[in-house]
């Protein structure tokens, strides 16, 4: 039984594999089809059309997203606004090419005993020979016959404006100097006076020194056309000094035979060597000097002045000072003639126990003067700033401080040696003076010295009228002619032409830093700003040619606030410190998650319709 029952088995298993009586060739065939399939790589079924057209979908809709609402947004949040500056106009007013500054005085000669034929004959004469001393064209002075008026009171009293004189006619304001042609006696050559308060020129002259009408110069034509050219002398060295310092291109007119100026433009490059040498070759080396130190001591213009008055004592007294009274009547005056050209505010203050810097060396007594001396080398550390109370940024403009010393009792009478002077100048800050008043002593004892509680207004006339002085001189007022009305016109023709120049030149740099950065923003207040300096700088340009002086100034000081203005806009410097390496540090880490996947979506996306399409075709 079991050898029967293995038989059996084996005859099945040779029949189930095909190998037996009952296999045949069909089922072979199918049998190793199977198995190929089976050992062969799967393929993924073929993807339905509306999936294809979903994922298209989906990718093109962020894509979409992207170009049209994301880029946009990022486009207008990041732009950075450059609005329109006229820099062609701007680096013309830089290089010297819109403008060519020239100052045209106009001198009123007044001549009542004169008849009309031969004060014309005298103004030709004097104008020829006024004509031959100029050898700088810019500044030049034009006479004029005037009527004389009824009555002529002077603009300036001894103590500053007159205040019943509040206003001046136009034509009153374009005269820089009246010359009153007067009767002396007889004498072999005509005599000059300026007045002192007053833009007026007295000439007395005898009656042979009027010039025939037939003669083409005489004495008195000379004499009033040199004592005219020394007038303006030092101006017109001021504003020769100026225009050849300056950076733009300013080329010097020249004269035609009408009388007429005409400018010949030229490079800035050929204009700083050759202009400016030539201008500073025309002046004399010591005035040259001058005007270098004085441009160096004076403070740069402003239109209000902080004026400090400080009392400063290493004792407690005097702890008041009659201050407020005295600047009332000494120096209030002056401020008021300065006024159309700067305005000025006034604080003051008093400190006690204020001691010497401790760089400073104690005074020294000097025997053979019976004099306490402080040495000329410690004037410089004279001012304690770490404990004297003196700020520099009190008020809305440049402070200049005035400081009123009065030294103990026990070293009276203090000097600086070696000429005992009592004051000094600190440049482009302020001024220094020693009050060594007489002093009542006890007991009628003279060296028991007793320094009074309060200083009265007397005291305080020579340390003011010191003030006085500095303050002009940190302005840059010239120092001639003696006549101060005369000084402050001036001082203004000069501030005129300084600031005209200073817009200018602000103007360039600002065309130079857009051209050179142009990341930084430029807002439409800087535009604004650009329009009106360039539209005060053409109206004080012509001010200037129309001899419009005080009309000038005041558009050169707009013109040059405006350029400061718009110069300095901060949110021009904010884009200087941002770096394109920054913007791909803050860019990357945001934009590589979120771009990798579209970028890579697309590019499988368009290799698909790739291949579909390359298919199709075959």
């Amino acid at each position: 039984m079991p050898a029967h029952h293995d038989d059996k088995q084996n005859g099945i298993i040779q029949e189930a594999d095909g190998q037996g009586p009952a296999g045949s060739s069909d089922d072979s065939e199918k049998t190793t089809n199977i198995v190929s399939h089976v050992t062969a790589k799967s393929e993924p079924p073929p993807e339905p059309p509306e999936s294809i057209r979903v994922r298209t979908s989906v990718i093109l809709s962020f894509w979409a997203l992207v170009i049209f609402l994301g880029l946009p947004i990022w486009w207008k949040t990041t732009t950075i606004y450059r609005a329109n500056l006229p820099l062609q106009q701007m680096m013309e007013w830089a290089d010297g090419k819109a403008c060519k500054p020239v100052f045209p005085l106009r001198i009123s000669i007044e001549a009542p005993l004169l008849q009309q034929q031969e004060a014309k004959h005298l103004i030709r004469t004097t104008q020829h020979a006024l004509d031959d001393l100029n050898d700088f064209s810019a500044h030049h002075l034009r006479l004029q016959l005037s009527q004389p008026p009824s009555a002529r009171n002077p603009l300036v009293t001894s103590k500053g404006l007159r205040p019943e004189i509040t206003s001046m006619s136009e034509e009153q304001e374009d005269i820089a100097l009246v010359v009153r042609l007067r009767l002396g006696g007889p004498g072999p050559t005509p005599s000059a006076e300026l007045q002192q308060y007053s833009p007026m020129l007295n000439i007395f002259y005898a009656p042979n020194h009027i010039p025939s009408t037939s003669v083409g110069s005489s004495p008195l034509a000379s004499f009033i056309a040199n004592k005219l050219q020394e007038i303006f002398a030092e101006e017109q060295a001021m504003i020769a000094y100026i225009l050849s310092a300056s950076n733009s291109g300013y080329t010097s007119p020249q004269s035609s035979p009408n009388g007429q100026t005409s400018q010949t433009p030229q490079s800035p490059s050929a204009v700083n060597r050759e202009q400016r040498s030539s201008l500073i070759k025309s002046l004399p080396a010591d005035l040259v000097d001058s005007l270098a130190r004085r441009t160096t001591r004076s403070l740069k213009y402003s239109p209000t002045y902080h004026l400090t008055f400080s009392l400063f004592t290493p004792n407690a007294a005097p702890s008041s000072w009659a201050i407020s009274s005295a600047i009332t009547e000494y120096l209030a005056p002056l401020l008021e003639s300065l006024s159309p050209i700067s305005n000025f505010t006034i604080d003051t203050q008093v400190q006690l126990y204020a001691t010497f810097s401790p760089t400073v060396q104690n005074p020294t007594y000097d025997p053979s003067q019976n004099l306490w001396t402080l040495r000329r080398e410690d004037l410089s550390g004279f001012i304690n700033a770490a404990e004297w109370p003196l700020s520099p940024s009190i008020g809305v403009g440049p402070t200049v401080n005035f400081v009123l010393y009065v030294p103990s009792p026990s070293t009276i009478p203090l000097v600086v040696a070696p000429n005992n002077g009592h004051s000094w100048l600190i440049p482009q800050w302020g001024g220094v003076s020693i009050l060594n008043p007489p002093f009542p002593t006890d007991n009628n004892s003279t060296t028991n010295l007793r320094i009074p509680p309060h200083l009265p207004k007397e005291f305080l006339l020579p340390p003011l009228q010191i003030f006085t002085h500095q303050l002009l001189s940190l302005l840059g007022v010239p120092s001639t002619p003696p006549s101060l009305p005369l000084r402050l016109l001036t001082l203004s023709r000069v501030r005129s032409a300084s600031l005209l120049l200073s817009a200018s030149s602000t103007l360039g740099s600002l065309a130079r830093l857009t051209l050179a950065l142009p990341s930084i923003s430029i807002p439409q207040s800087v535009a604004s700003s650009v329009d009106l300096t360039l539209n005060h700088l053409n109206a004080a340009c012509n001010d200037l040619r129309e001899g419009k002086f005080e009309s000038a100034l005041y558009n050169a000081r707009i013109s040059e606030r405006e350029a400061e203005k718009g110069f300095f806009e901060k949110s021009m410097v904010g884009q200087v410190y941002f770096p394109d390496e920054h913007k791909v540090a803050v860019y990357l880490p945001l934009l590589g998650p979120v771009g990798v996947p579209l970028v890579m979506g697309l590019l499988k996306e368009g290799r698909r319709v790739w291949r579909g399409w390359r298919g199709g075709r075959r």
